[in-house]
């Protein structure tokens, strides 16, 4: 409807700046970040670099636009496949395998954007602050997953670690409530906590939620950037069969049922 109601000035900034951005993907996809160059993009157009800024300020500009859009689609992805694995009677521990599989299949469907997201950075270029929250989007749906669990003591450490983080920062506190609120209607600040009474379960829960979430991504991000930089190839086994033995690692570790 939005779109509809845009004029055709509107209509074909928004159809030139997609067109540009699947040129850089194209890029990206054939030589990786270091490749993205704005003037072959303009060439391949037929536009003059000039004209291209009038789209895009510059490549780190273009790439900003490229990470939010990776992110957001990889979060998209990740809470279509929360909400199907939510259905029926799959116990928690399927559900994390379930997620798990998605976050590997986007990224084995996208390899250069998943790449753009977790590879090697970039020269020169930082990305926008606002990253970090659609970051935690594609994370998010791993948190309520957790803190179901009951952690032993091979993860003692790092469910500590996160518990003095949920104490220390409030956007921290803030991502878990929006995935897991029931686990972190108590998680505030220590001193709040001892001086209601508050904290105990939730506050263990939100702890426990944060520190699985957080050793999932460790575990995705190794184990999914290894097979799509091509570093199984030779090997026998298949990308998801680790994966899985890693998550079902993890799963015991918290007690998943």
């Amino acid at each position: 409807m939005e779109r509809a109601q845009q004029g055709p000035r509107a209509r074909y900034r928004e159809q030139t700046r997609a067109e540009i951005k699947d040129l850089a993907l194209r890029q990206l996809a054939e030589g990786g970040g270091t490749a993205l160059t704005l003037t072959r993009i303009a060439k391949e157009m037929g536009l003059s670099g000039p004209a291209l800024y009038r789209y895009f300020t510059g490549r780190d500009d273009l790439l900003n636009a490229l990470i939010r859009d990776a992110y957001d689609d990889a979060a998209a992805a990740m809470s279509r496949a929360a909400a199907r694995s939510a259905k029926g009677s799959r116990g928690v521990r399927a559900r994390l395998h379930d997620l798990a599989e998605a976050y590997r299949a986007w990224a084995v469907a996208e390899p250069h954007r998943y790449l753009l997201l977790q590879g090697a950075p970039i020269p020169g270029y930082v990305a926008p602050p606002d990253t970090l929250e659609r970051a935690r989007a594609v994370l998010g749906p791993f948190l309520p997953l957790f803190a179901t669990g009951n952690p032993g003591p091979a993860v003692a450490a790092t469910v500590d670690e996160m518990t003095a983080w949920l104490t220390a920062e409030e956007s921290v506190r803030a991502w878990v409530a929006q995935y897991a609120p029931e686990a972190a209607e108590a998680t505030e600040p220590a001193e709040a906590a001892e001086a209601t009474g508050a904290g105990g379960a939730a506050t263990a829960a939100a702890a426990h939620a944060l520190a699985g979430a957080v050793l999932a991504w460790a575990q995705l991000h190794g184990s999914v950037s290894l097979e799509v930089a091509g570093q199984f190839a030779g090997m026998a086994h298949r990308g998801g069969t680790l994966l899985g033995a890693q998550m079902e690692l993890l799963a015991e570790a918290f007690g998943l049922e």
